[in-house]
């Protein structure tokens, strides 16, 4: 694969992802009636914007800059998966936050499978995928951690 087109894909997934992470945490901010969880889900969602407007200014070709809204139909399953346990679980706080939980996993996982090869990627989008995938690892124990503590 050639450099450019290795570099515009391997974003364009991180892109894709946090656009997932973005919308499922909207959909848990919905779905809780949790104060403290809203404005936790809000801080998240918004992170993932921030991180895909980051991520962005590394895709070179026009043609593969995703949709702001694009998503990977995993991510799809994941909001309606979510939704339905939410509904089920009658906006159970551990529920939700092991939904949420769940998302943190994928999105570190995709970040994981673009740091395990990072030959071709210029240093500086390698730099700012390695702090997004600091602060993924801290989102992810933030919700663990309250999802521990929920009864």
């Amino acid at each position: 694969m050639e450099t450019t087109e290795k570099v515009n894909t391997a974003i364009k997934d991180l892109v894709i992802i946090n656009n997932d992470r973005t919308e499922g945490y909207k959909t848990a901010s919905e779905e809780t009636k949790d104060a403290d969880l809203k404005m936790l889900f809000n801080r998240l969602s918004q992170q993932s914007i921030g991180f895909a407007s980051e991520l962005r200014a590394f895709i070179t070709d026009a043609d593969e800059m995703p949709k702001s809204d694009e998503t990977k139909n995993t991510g799809k399953l994941y909001r309606v998966w979510m939704d339905v346990k939410a509904a089920i679980t009658a906006n159970d706080r551990k529920a939700v936050l092991s939904s949420c939980e769940f998302g943190e996993d994928k999105a570190k996982q995709t970040y994981d499978d673009i740091l395990n090869d990072t030959e071709g990627l210029p240093s500086d989008a390698v730099n700012v995928i390695r702090k997004h995938r600091a602060e993924l690892q801290k989102a992810h124990d933030e919700v663990k951690m309250l999802r521990d503590s929920a009864k």
